[in-house]
Order: C-alpha cells, then sequence, then structure tokens
C-alpha cells in the first residue's frame, strides 16, 4: 500500500500530539495532586466525588455541633452539681437549727443569715451562661436572664422549650433544660399530699399546742381524692380527741377519734402522725401537693428561723414541725435536680458515643475520596516517565522519516 507524505506528516503530527496531552495531562495531575482534573476525565468517580464531598462537609458539621453541645451540657452538669451541694449544704442547717434545742433567737437570725446568702448564690447559679452569653435555663429565650427576684417571690422569665442541636444525621438533641422544671416545678410535701399547721385555727393566731404533723405518705394511690381535709383537736377533761373533715365537700370523715402521740392516722389513701401535745382547737390541714420552687423552699426556711422561739413552746413546736417540712421539700428538690443530672448523662454519653461514630465516617470519607482522586505518585512520575520517552522516540523517528527524499540519491 502506497503512503503519502501527507498522510505521513498528519499522522506522526497526531500521535506527537497525542503523547504531548498525555504527558501535560499526568505533568498537571502531579502539579495539583489530583487524579481528575475535570468531570470529564470521569463522570461517574466525579459524581461520587460530589456525594462523597458534600456527606463529609455533613460529618464535619455535625462534629461542629457535638462539640457545641457537649460544651452546653458539660457546663450545665457542673452548674447543678454546684446546686445539688448547695441543697445538701442548706439540708444540713436545716437539719442542725432542728435538732439543737440550745440555739437561741440570735442564733437562729445569724443562721437565717447565712441561708439569705445560699439564696442569692442559688440566684447566680439558676441564671449561669454557657460562657458566651446564652442562658442554660431560660428555654428557647437563650438571652433573656431567666429569674428575676422581685422581692415578694422569684419570677421565672423563660419558658419551657429545649434547644435543639442536630448531632447526627438522624438526631436532634436537647442541649439545655428549662429552669421552671428544675427549680420551679417541685412538688412540695411527700408529692401526693402536705401536712401544716391550718393558718385558720384560733381565728388565724395558729396553734397554741406542741403538736408537730409529719409529712406522711401514701398507702393506697387509688384511694387519693385530691380533696382538702382538716384534723380538729378538742380537749375536754384531760381527754385529747379529734376529728377528719372534708372540707373541699364538707363531709365528716370521722370525729371523736382518741389522740395518742406518734400514732397513725390513716384515710383515703393517706397516712401520717402528729407528735407532741396538740391544745383544744388546735387544727391541722391536709391539702394536695403543689408546685413550690427550690427559692420559696430556702425563702420559708430563712422566715421560719427569723421568727422568735425562746420561751414560746407552741413556736419551738411549730418551727420544728416547718423544719422537717422544709427538709422534705429540699429532699424533693434534690431528687428533681439529680434526675435532670442523670437526663445530661445520658446525653453527655450519646455524644461520645455518636463521636467516635462521626470519627470513623469522617476517616471512611476521606479515604474513599482519596482513592477517587487522589492521585498515585509513584504510577503518576512513572507514566510521566514513559510518555516523556515516547514523546522523545516519536519526534526522533518524525525528523528521520521527514528526511528521507529521493533527491538525496540522485
Amino acid at each position: 500500500m502506497r503512503i503519502s507524505s501527507n498522510t505521513l506528516f498528519n499522522s506522526s503530527a497526531a500521535a506527537m500530539s497525542q503523547q504531548q496531552s498525555r504527558l501535560l495531562q499526568t505533568n498537571q495531575q502531579i502539579a495539583s495532586g489530583r487524579k481528575l482534573l475535570t468531570a470529564s476525565d470521569d463522570p461517574v468517580a466525579s459524581a461520587r466525588i460530589l456525594d462523597l464531598s458534600e456527606a463529609d462537609k455533613m460529618n464535619t458539621q455535625y462534629t461542629t455541633n457535638r462539640k457545641a453541645a457537649l460544651h452546653t451540657l458539660s457546663t450545665s452538669e457542673t452548674v447543678l452539681d454546684s446546686v445539688t451541694s448547695l441543697i445538701l449544704d442548706v439540708r444540713d442547717i436545716a437539719l442542725d437549727a432542728g435538732s439543737t434545742s440550745s440555739l437561741t433567737d440570735s442564733m437562729r437570725q445569724g443562721i437565717a443569715s447565712g441561708l439569705s446568702g445560699k439564696l442569692e448564690e442559688l440566684m447566680g447559679l439558676a441564671n449561669s451562661t454557657d460562657g458566651l452569653g446564652h442562658y442554660l435555663y431560660s428555654g428557647y429565650q437563650s438571652k433573656t436572664q431567666p429569674f428575676a427576684d422581685l422581692g415578694s417571690g422569684v419570677l421565672y422569665e423563660g419558658d419551657d422549650g429545649q434547644r435543639l442541636v442536630q448531632v447526627s444525621s438522624g438526631r436532634q438533641m436537647p442541649s439545655s433544660d428549662s429552669g421552671a422544671d428544675i427549680f420551679m416545678r417541685i412538688r412540695n410535701g411527700n408529692g401526693a399530699f402536705v401536712t401544716q399547721p391550718d393558718p385558720t385555727s384560733h381565728a388565724g393566731s395558729g396553734n397554741s399546742g406542741t403538736g408537730v404533723i409529719s409529712a406522711g405518705n401514701v398507702v393506697d394511690r387509688a384511694s387519693l381524692t385530691g380533696d382538702d381535709y382538716q384534723i380538729s383537736f378538742t380537749v375536754a377533761a384531760g381527754v385529747t380527741t379529734y376529728s377528719i373533715t372534708d372540707t373541699t365537700t364538707s363531709a365528716l370523715i370521722s370525729a371523736g377519734n382518741p389522740y395518742v402521740s406518734g400514732q397513725a392516722i390513716s384515710f383515703d389513701g393517706m397516712q401520717f402522725d402528729i407528735k407532741g401535745v396538740p391544745a383544744d382547737g388546735d387544727q391541722f390541714a391536709v391539702e394536695p401537693s403543689v408546685n413550690q420552687s427550690l427559692f420559696t423552699t430556702i425563702s420559708n426556711l430563712i422566715a421560719e428561723l427569723k421568727k422568735p422561739v425562746d420561751g414560746d413552746p407552741a413556736a419551738a413546736a411549730k418551727l420544728s414541725g416547718e423544719l422537717a417540712h422544709g427538709i422534705k421539700n429540699l429532699d424533693n428538690a434534690h431528687e428533681k435536680v439529680l434526675a435532670t443530672r442523670a437526663t445530661l448523662g445520658i446525653r453527655l454519653n450519646e455524644i461520645d458515643a455518636l463521636q467516635v461514630t462521626g470519627d470513623d465516617l469522617d476517616l471512611q470519607f476521606k479515604t474513599s475520596l482519596s482513592e477517587l482522586q487522589d492521585i498515585d505518585y509513584i504510577k503518576a512520575l512513572s507514566d510521566l516517565s514513559m510518555y516523556q520517552t515516547s514523546l522523545e522516540a516519536a519526534q526522533k523517528s518524525f525528523v528521520t522519516v521527514t528526511g528521507l527524499s529521493l533527491f538525496n540519491y540522485i
């Protein structure tokens, strides 16, 4: 077959151009460190790289979110640990004040002043921030201070929301807790009902005897009515009896019951006892438990410790009872804080587990991306040398072929 000079030139030029293109592409791959320079080099691999890059970016964002949530939850755990210690300190103070009969009014005044400092400390802890200006216990209102002391009581100015953080593709985790749930919504008494001296007894002057009522407990929850009750004492001819009235329905539950100090009193699923010597006309109230804030519990203890007691057995008995009920309410607050801390611990453990998974995914994504787009330098350098040698050989061959001419032999 006869090959024209034009065909020979064109074919040689095309071959050298192809070798130069390969050499240039390999050189660019080495310079960039990337196997694929354009999407057209490998459309399927390029699409896969885009998917993996997006997934890797999302995983990186989840890691950032987890770190932010970890910081907030850890800060909250530290604050609530301090609140726990504060509650136990106040409990010990109240317990000592109630068990030491040698305390004078001035001593109790000093104890009350100490508790006032604890109350201020509690206010500071409840208004803690995460260090970035966001309040921990204000719900969604992270820029609003959750608790304000109005003098007449503490007001919660946050809401019930829990700020959520996307910590993985399928998990939104609460990074905050409502201060109302932790500090305000604490059931008083034993959680079902509360017992106390009836403030209406003796026309509002209070009980004159030394009777002290216990917090009691539930013996049959199905029998609870949720009504208010009044226990009224009568002392006649040296004999003390009591009657029980449902003040919600005005129904008399029982009357003429002989009183024995410390003996259990049971009705409508409730049981408690009264110790001491009630006076004629003394009354005690039994009411359903309601929410009482930790601030109110401590404030009530302060108020009771400030009242004069010296030389007044009835006042001493009332103080003893109020301190006992205050301690019970502190126990309820302690349980509430511990329950919140338990949920914090669960969330912190979950974040740790998600972080391990996230680190594994990060390694997997980066490995897959590297396999798809990173160049193999050893192979690339070998290819570069091969393409360079091929191009030089093609160029020498072209010079030799183009130098052929019959005129050289004439």
